[in-house]
């Protein structure tokens, strides 16, 4: 799942981009509203953290703007000033949701998930594929009844393939959707998470729902294997 932080105070969106990332999201940063509103225009989100002190354009117009232009992700709005006004006037401009500085990082992380629950249009709240299941707010996955243990990075890889079930992928979708769009690594680092997955949600079980579609990229079977 893809995040934007838009946030001018460079060490807290530092912070929030560790730990959004330690949890398994991709995530871009803007220090400034305009950079936020283009790259909001730009590219596709499941949640723009957005706060309202911002430099070039304050986060409630970014968010006015943003809504003009028909771009629905999930907006939850930061700001240091406590009043009912702020939070109504947040509201008001299209945001989902709202949040007071100083807060608790796992406060936000519960907000954020729940905004991904509701997401863009119905979301369904457990991902199944056969009995393969994986659960985004509680981030559990099973085979049938049986508990599968998963790394943050490997969750977030099975997460975008459950959600693409039954469609070819390729690794460029999921680079794009798991890492940053930046990234500048070696893309075989795609297949080095699709085969911990396979050893852990497949052969263990004698499935084979994570299939490789030659030249083109990966497909999880919408059966579960």
């Amino acid at each position: 799942m893809r995040i934007l932080v838009v946030e001018d105070e460079v060490r807290l969106a530092s912070g929030l981009k560790a730990g959004f990332e330690a949890e398994g999201f991709a995530v871009d940063v803007a220090h400034t509203g305009t950079d936020g509103l283009w790259l909001g225009r730009e590219n596709s989100y499941d949640v723009i953290v957005l706060d309202i002190m911002l430099p070039g354009m304050n986060g409630y117009k970014v968010c006015e703007a943003l809504r003009h232009h028909e771009v629905w992700s999930p907006i939850l709005m930061l700001t240091a000033k406590d009043g009912d006004w702020d939070q109504i006037e947040a509201l008001d401009t299209g945001a989902d949701d709202y949040l007071t500085k100083p807060f608790s990082f796992d406060v936000l992380l519960a907000r954020v998930r729940a905004l991904i629950r509701r997401g863009r249009g119905a979301r369904p709240a457990t991902l199944t594929a056969g009995d393969l299941t994986l659960d985004p707010s509680t981030r559990a996955v099973h085979r049938g009844d049986a508990p599968i243990e998963l790394t943050s990075r490997e969750f977030a890889v099975l997460e975008y393939l459950l959600r693409r079930k039954g469609e070819v992928v390729s690794k460029t979708d999921i680079l794009g959707n798991v890492w940053d769009f930046d990234f500048d690594g070696d893309p075989n680092i795609v297949e080095v998470y699709v085969r911990h997955l396979r050893n852990k949600v497949d052969r263990p079980f004698e499935r084979g729902a994570i299939e490789t579609i030659r030249g083109a990229g990966y497909r999880l079977a919408a059966n579960g294997g």
